[in-house]
């Protein structure tokens, strides 16, 4: 008996199977229910993680506040906030955690995400996420970092401009929420120039339009900065609008680029009026006399149909 060294070879994957179509329901179903199952256990394992690290955390997010001299206490020289129910303190940790469970485990539950997305789009679609994706998480890191610095000032004008005075302690829930509330306003914000490449990728608009836009999206861009900033002072609402305006513009140049590229703009019908006259000579042909047409003939008369059969002829005493 001969035995062969070369390994069996192996069905298709279920990636694969998934690709072409074969997978049946039931089976997406289940690679569904499994895909969930691991990416809930990341989950998991990061709440874990991120309760361990929760005070390390409340830390750093505290540090804005705790910058001002009115968090400060005058008998114990430290940073104190208010706490009103009993639980609070526990509840926030847990907030806290489950926040900081959800960005370790992102890279697994995100690939369990693509994983079962993925095959369902072209090899081009793949190529174009994999850009977008590493893209928009340092876009989300920067508006995040902006937001951390924005809070500090804004916090101290606050605290300045309000009727009961700089002295003021801070409810520790309504605080926190706060700041993950402008961290995730701010990292969002930065996701805009992505929406713009997106189309512009896509063939939905050239670059000459989006710089067009220009005008209405600098003025969208202050005009949602006042609204995403918490104070009326200008420091921060300038810097957010002045940033999402750096970022459109550096879109536009990509777009440009891009175009350019893949040779858009250079079709035999661009730059031209709709009203232009055609530059092609015009030939005129003399129109002759028509060839005779001859005369119709007549039509036959349709040949009578038989009457039909009584109910009782059709069939036979077999049918």
């Amino acid at each position: 008996m001969a035995l062969s060294l070369r390994p069996k070879s192996k069905g298709p994957s279920k990636f694969e199977q998934a690709a072409d179509g074969s997978m049946t329901l039931i089976e997406h179903v289940r690679e569904l229910r499994n895909r969930l199952f691991i990416a809930s256990a990341a989950v998991v394992v990061g709440l874990i993680v991120g309760f361990i690290i929760s005070k390390w955390t409340f830390e750093i997010l505290k540090a804005p506040y705790c910058d001002l001299p009115s968090s400060t206490s005058d008998s114990t020289g430290s940073c104190e906030f208010i706490t009103l129910a009993v639980t609070d303190q526990l509840m926030l940790r847990l907030k806290i955690a489950l926040w900081v469970g959800l960005i370790v485990a992102a890279p697994v539950w995100l690939y369990q995400l693509w994983a079962f997305v993925a095959p369902g789009l072209h090899r081009h679609e793949r190529k174009w996420a994999y850009v977008f994706v590493a893209l928009a998480t340092p876009l989300f890191l920067g508006g995040a970092v902006l937001a951390y610095f924005v809070i500090g000032h804004s916090l101290a004008f606050i605290m300045e401009a309000g009727v009961i005075g700089e002295p003021t302690k801070l409810e520790v829930t309504s605080y926190v929420g706060f700041v993950m509330n402008m961290l995730l306003l701010f990292g969002a914000a930065f996701e805009f120039p992505l929406l713009l490449l997106m189309l512009n990728f896509t063939g939905v608009v050239s670059a000459p339009r989006l710089l067009s836009w220009w005008r209405a999206v600098v003025f969208l861009a202050f005009a949602f900065a006042a609204i995403a900033t918490p104070d009326p002072g200008p420091f921060g609402m300038t810097l957010l609008a002045a940033c999402i305006s750096l970022l459109y513009f550096i879109a536009v140049g990509v777009a440009f680029i891009y175009d350019k590229r893949m040779g858009r703009g250079k079709e035999i019908y661009a730059g031209l009026d709709d009203d232009a006259v055609s530059p092609l000579a015009e030939e005129r042909v003399p129109v002759g006399a028509s060839d005779p047409v001859e005369a119709p003939t007549a039509v036959e008369a349709p040949a009578p149909v038989d009457k039909p059969q009584s109910l009782e002829r059709r069939y036979d005493d077999m049918t």
